[in-house]
């Protein structure tokens, strides 16, 4: 497939205030970085990226390549919204550490106090939740999920039929054991969040954190919401395996572990708000930070953000879509990616092999390396 002119560097927005300079970074690492995202967009069959990356003292640099319809050609633009998946928990966590920062609620309570029907819910806490060290069942692994939101993907699901699918199987290790990822965790959050605020999520998350961040192109969904632009999303997570259009698929099955859409220079602040805790206390945010193994060589797990070659975020994968968000405290660096599919290229997440390519050439001491899990 063509694919379309690269974007020039741009200028930040006038929301976004720091001290990167607007120019684009030196011509020589600007055209290696060029060639690095065509060599694994073209090999990965990725039809579109949108790459932002930021260094303080070095200057800026945005890519929009490809195709946002394969069908049309029309060419992926900086400036559209996607789907960013699993990064949602990233919004969500921070709004149960407001709540800690509240006086409401603390992270050591355990799950029962606050959703009922939660298998061993008295011995799994607020924070094991959070650090996907619960030991409850994905239920986005069960058997039964997977048929229903394939064979109907515009199916609504409230969060409690969601966790019932998890719920039928019994839990996997004991609270605190060892890492599993999980959206039953986030889902749980998300509830905790509601009650103890009497808000639903989306208006707490509103209200709390993406006002105050100043993040108003991100939003998430009461239904079918899906601000334009935004490119078409493709995914071969279908019941035949074969590719399928997932732009209008509905996210209410990911909630407060996945459902949220945002864009580039939202993403941007974010990554540095997130992974410095601008909206929380130090105390809080040094929870938030506390890394933990995962079982995966070159990443840590915190408290739904995770670290990896020293960059600190989270990446999205959902149905047609990928996303990475992370900030390398180290260099006061971000980078931001968008791609629209989640088709694994060998086995790896497409959006993990262009951060890991962009960061050899950017940051060679500090290489994203996130394996799977699929988020």
């Amino acid at each position: 497939m063509a694919a379309a002119p690269a974007t020039a560097a741009e200028a930040p927005r006038s929301s976004v205030s720091d001290d990167c300079p607007p120019h684009a970074l030196d011509p020589k690492l600007v055209s290696r970085l060029d060639a690095a995202i065509e060599k694994v967009r073209r090999q990965a069959g990725i039809p579109g990226v949108v790459a932002g990356l930021w260094m303080p003292g070095k200057g800026s640099y945005v890519r929009a390549t490809g195709v946002a319809d394969t069908a049309t050609g029309r060419p992926m633009t900086s400036d559209v919204f996607v789907r960013i998946g699993s990064e949602t928990k990233t919004f969500t966590v921070t709004a149960l550490l407001e709540l800690v920062d509240d006086g409401l609620i603390g992270l050591d309570d355990p799950i029962s106090r606050y959703v009922h029907g939660v298998p061993r819910g008295h011995r799994i806490t607020l924070r094991h939740l959070a650090e996907m060290r619960s030991g409850l069942y994905p239920y986005t692994a069960d058997a039964g999920f997977q048929h229903d939101l394939l064979s109907d993907p515009t199916r609504f699901f409230t969060p409690r039929e969601v966790l019932s699918y998890g719920f039928k199987h019994k839990n996997t290790f004991a609270p605190g054991e060892k890492f599993e990822y999980s959206n039953t965790n986030l889902v749980l959050l998300g509830l905790v969040v509601e009650k103890v605020s009497g808000r639903p999520l989306a208006d707490f998350l509103e209200e709390r954190v993406l006002r105050p961040a100043r993040l108003s192109h991100t939003l998430l969904p009461r239904g079918f919401e899906f601000p334009r632009p935004h490119p078409r999303g493709y995914t071969n997570q279908t019941l035949t395996g074969e590719v399928a259009d997932s732009t209008d698929w509905n996210p209410s099955w990911a909630w407060a572990a996945g459902a949220m859409v945002s864009d580039l220079h939202d993403l941007r602040r974010w990554a540095k708000i997130v992974a410095t805790g601008t909206l929380l206390r130090p105390e809080t945010q040094a929870q938030r930070l506390k890394m933990l193994p995962t079982g995966f060589p070159g990443t840590k797990y915190g408290l739904g953000i995770f670290e990896s070659g020293g960059w600190i975020g989270h990446n999205g994968s959902i149905p047609g879509y990928e996303t990475v968000t992370v900030y390398l405290p180290s260099k006061k660096a971000t980078l931001v990616l968008m791609i629209n599919t989640d088709i694994l290229s060998e086995g790896q997440e497409p959006s993990s092999l262009l951060a890991r390519a962009i960061t050899e050439i950017v940051t060679p001491d500090h290489v994203y390396a996130r394996p799977i899990p699929r988020t």
